[in-house]
């Protein structure tokens, strides 16, 4: 059966991970699961809190009548008052329930979002090294992705971003702690941004939403990661539990808008039709029930400090050259070759799965992927320095 021509052109250039992934599977049919190090896929293998456990037996054990049937397609009124909650303990502006929607995961909150904003044609603009679905997201709502290269240390250059911003820039896309980098953009930095773009939405005489994608802002390795409604006015939150709970596979999320945000009531109606019309319609009623105990809780981050910690020190003492995460599970190293997807499969060689940077818009660099079981790190590690001193390191 033919498919779509623009999906077909999708499929050959889409994510380098799931081909890794794919590739990584072969692999370890052949040589057995302990004899294959895939570092490709950000799909934690920590379990989620002690908490969240027995809150999920807690409500197997007590259904309440009507807990599976639909509810306001923002989602149940305690779970969004939740969120509210914690989102305000933690800046300076009066977050309400009102400004909550429960998506299914980051990913549909981005999408909600995003139909939201955009007319045809609108910009947005992203940060590379970007994560690699952003461009499928803003294309999908006819959106116009605009690559701005950051500094070196992979942490925003505002000037890039003023010389990019056009009188057709709808949104800017930020994501601290980084995936790939694991950079944390500091509170200066934002303030920054944000009197960038209020003389630039002075300039042009629209709104320009910066969406903050923060799956990972609760895992932090001593580095505060500051509230974007402290920083910026014109700021919405997408995020996820997939990871500071530990459940990618559930698909339970929220966007939050700033009260600050130009239009705000207008934009949560049409957040909530959006996410009504996408076929979302709303996000699980059991995960919803889940989390809403929960938003003060999230998995160890000194269980991905000590991953990061025994894959960084062993890497940079082989002479591989990388900024130094201050979140998330990621490293994003420069290539010892020119050419990273050359790189990439001379890993294979040694078993090793890793993600070209070209897939986050960042050719000369590779993706590690950290949230894996210490001992396959471990067990890693020589083979790192086989291939280390195959390319002259």
């Amino acid at each position: 059966m033919a498919i779509a021509k623009k999906v077909n052109e999708c499929i050959e250039r889409s994510s380098w991970i799931r081909k890794m992934f794919e590739e990584g599977a072969a692999l370890r049919e052949e040589y057995g699961e302990d004899q294959v190090f895939d570092f490709t896929l950000g799909n934690p293998t920590v379990e989620p809190p002690a908490e969240l456990q027995k809150e999920l037996k807690r409500i197997a054990d007590n259904p309440l009548p009507g807990m599976h049937r639909y509810m306001n397609n923002a989602g149940y009124e305690e779970t969004r008052t939740a969120v509210a909650e914690v989102i305000a303990e933690n800046c300076r502006q009066p977050v309400t329930a009102a400004q909550i929607v429960m998506t299914c995961g980051a990913g549909a909150a981005l999408n909600v979002v995003l139909k939201t904003l955009l007319n045809p044609g609108d910009e947005v603009i992203i940060l590379t090294p970007f994560f690699v679905e952003y461009k499928f997201y803003i294309d999908n709502h006819q959106g116009i992705a605009v690559a701005v290269a950051s500094k070196k240390d992979f942490q925003p250059d505002l000037a890039n971003i003023e010389a990019a911003i056009s009188n057709r820039t709808r949104a800017l896309i930020i994501n601290s702690p980084n995936n790939p980098t694991g950079v944390i953009y500091p509170e200066a930095t934002l303030m920054a941004l944000n009197e960038l773009l209020k003389r630039k939405e002075q300039e042009f005489g629209q709104a320009i939403t910066v969406i903050s994608d923060e799956p990972y802002a609760k895992i932090s390795f001593g580095e505060k990661v500051p509230s974007v409604f402290n920083c910026i006015e014109n700021a919405v939150i997408v995020t996820s539990h997939s990871k500071d709970l530990a459940l990618p596979g559930e698909r339970i999320g929220y966007l939050a808008a700033s009260p600050a945000l130009a239009e705000v009531e207008l934009f949560m109606q049409g957040a909530i039709f959006c996410n009504r019309v996408l076929g979302f319609v709303n996000a699980p009623a059991l995960m919803q029930r889940l989390v809403t105990s929960l938003q003060r809780s999230s998995v160890d981050s000194e269980i991905y400090r000590r991953k990061r910690d025994l894959l960084y020190n062993k890497l940079t003492e082989l002479g591989f050259e990388m900024v130094k995460p201050g979140g998330g599970f990621y490293l994003f190293p420069k290539s010892p070759l020119a050419d990273e997807i050359e790189f990439v499969r001379l890993a294979q060689k040694y078993r090793i799965l890793l993600v070209p940077g070209s897939g986050f818009g960042a050719p000369g660099y590779f993706r590690i992927a950290y949230c894996v079981d210490d001992d396959m790190i471990e067990r890693s590690l020589p083979r790192w320095e086989e291939l280390a001193k195959e390319v002259g390191l």
